[in-house]
């Protein structure tokens, strides 16, 4: 999309933008019966056309919104006028719009255009496509469209993988993606196949993959800064491509909604191409355990007793619990083998954390003040909000086990979200920045372009804006 600092003579098509108060001040300019249709609340549209130009007046809400809103307004905007705007140069008008606010409405423009299965066909991605808008100096122009346009392909490769049927994303089809990604940009690329993760003792992951027809495949992915004393982020995303739950089955009603069990996976998918598209300066490394937790002859059993990659032993008590065995493996594989500053874990976990918090906010849980306070005050900015759980030691008692050191669920009807961060956290290494994010209601649900539930692009934005402000 180009944005650019000059404004022709005449247009087209023109964005004119309102919040409730600019409205009140310009209404007097307009036509008087406008006022009966467009006041400027969030989300409204007018239609306001002459012989040369159709002009839409957009309602951003109160002048007191957050950013975020502006996004949200933007989204819509594009979702629902996609068959009506034209490819062609538009003035945006909006002259009380600061930088930044000006930034999540051009994301969102972007970000409205997508739908399953993705294309660029939406007028916005046409060439002839150009935002005019005098507000800013051309360079700050190019640096929003330059981040835009990052976070985009981000978040739709997030939504396009998550929205993804089973058939057509089994762990080889993933996995040359995977790799073709990480030629792209320059990325460091490792899989450990079945044999592999056999000699290195991946127990906790090898036990869910063993029922699978697909062999392991094990992925680290690395992004690295030329930047001097750059900080490191670890990030582990469950990665269950489809979600049986195993021997211990899952109920068939809903059982097509698995096909999103990567959501962990998606948004660090999502937040490496932002990284690299934008050459942020901090170091990344991403654990994807691919699998996915299939029923077979060679399928992990309810009483089983595991050995994780840190020695620890699992007794499984539901083969559904599965997320947490893989995740446990990839966090402490990642702690004893990379030097991180930050350890992050997210994961479509547990149907407690969507009892608990709906489609509202993530679960999240962490061992660190600092990193805590972060992710709370990135999740209120990018409206991808968290809420922060206790991590008590009288939890521990939940996961004690009578034939090894853990188990891997309580049998408790409750608390299941705290019961499987406590388990994992076992499994950090003694990690002191570490936070754990289930996003089991957010990563997937009513989204504005869906009739059914689909991939919301949870977590890029949040992961994102994180990475770019802490170095």
């Amino acid at each position: 999309m180009k944005l650019i600092n000059k404004k022709n003579k005449k247009y087209i098509q023109v964005f004119q933008l309102f919040t409730e108060e600019e409205w009140t001040k310009s209404a007097k300019n307009y036509n008087k019966n406008i006022s009966s249709f467009f006041s400027g609340k969030k989300y409204e549209i007018f239609i306001h056309t002459n012989e040369e130009t159709v002009t839409y007046l957009i309602g951003l809400g109160k002048s007191t919104m957050q950013n975020f809103e502006i996004q949200q307004v933007a989204v819509k905007f594009s979702q629902i006028q996609k068959e009506k705007i034209q490819a062609v140069p538009t003035l945006v008008l909006a002259d009380f719009l600061k930088e930044k606010q000006f930034e999540e409405f051009v994301k969102g423009l972007l970000l409205g255009t997508y739908s399953y299965p993705f294309d660029k066909k939406h007028a916005i991605w046409n060439p002839k496509f150009e935002i005019h808008f005098e507000n800013l100096s051309q360079k700050k122009l190019d640096a929003i469209g330059t981040k835009s346009e990052a976070l985009a392909n981000g978040q739709t490769a997030c939504q396009e993988w998550l929205n993804k049927p089973a058939n057509l994303k089994k762990p080889d089809i993933l996995n040359s993606y995977l790799k073709n990604l990480a030629k792209k940009y320059d990325l460091k690329y490792t899989v450990f196949t079945r044999k592999k993760c056999e000699e290195l003792g991946l127990g906790a992951y090898l036990s869910v993959n063993q029922g699978s027809a697909y062999d392991a495949a094990f992925t680290i992915i690395e992004y690295k800064t030329t930047a001097k004393n750059a900080k490191t982020f670890g990030l582990v995303g469950k990665c269950v491509l489809f979600d049986t739950g195993g021997i211990s089955l899952k109920n068939p009603d809903n059982m097509h909604y698995m096909k999103s069990d990567m959501g962990g996976a998606t948004a660090v998918i999502g937040t490496l191409i932002y990284a690299a598209e934008m050459q942020i300066p901090v170091n990344i490394v991403a654990i994807l355990p691919i699998t996915d937790n299939a029923i077979s002859e060679r399928a992990f059993l309810p009483s089983d007793v595991i050995t994780a990659y840190n020695g620890k032993t699992i007794e499984v008590l539901n083969t559904d619990a599965e997320g947490r065995m893989i995740l446990a493996d990839g966090l402490s594989y990642l702690a004893k083998n990379y030097k991180t500053d930050f350890l992050i874990d997210l994961a479509t976990l547990t149907g407690s954390a969507v009892r608990m918090f709906g489609d509202t906010c993530g679960a999240m849980f962490s061992n660190n003040d600092e990193l805590k306070n972060l992710m709370i005050k990135t999740g209120d900015l990018t409206n991808q909000r968290l809420w922060n759980l206790p991590l008590w030691e009288v939890w521990k008692d939940d996961i004690q086990s009578d034939v090894a050191d853990l188990k891997n669920i309580s049998m408790k009807p409750i608390g299941d979200c705290i019961i499987a961060a406590k388990f994992l956290e076992q499994f950090i290494e003694n990690h002191p920045k570490w936070a754990h994010l289930d996003i089991a209601g957010v990563a997937f649900g009513s989204t504005g372009y869906s009739k059914e539930k689909a991939a919301t692009g949870f977590g890029v934005q949040l992961l994102a804006d994180l990475i770019e402000n802490y170095h």
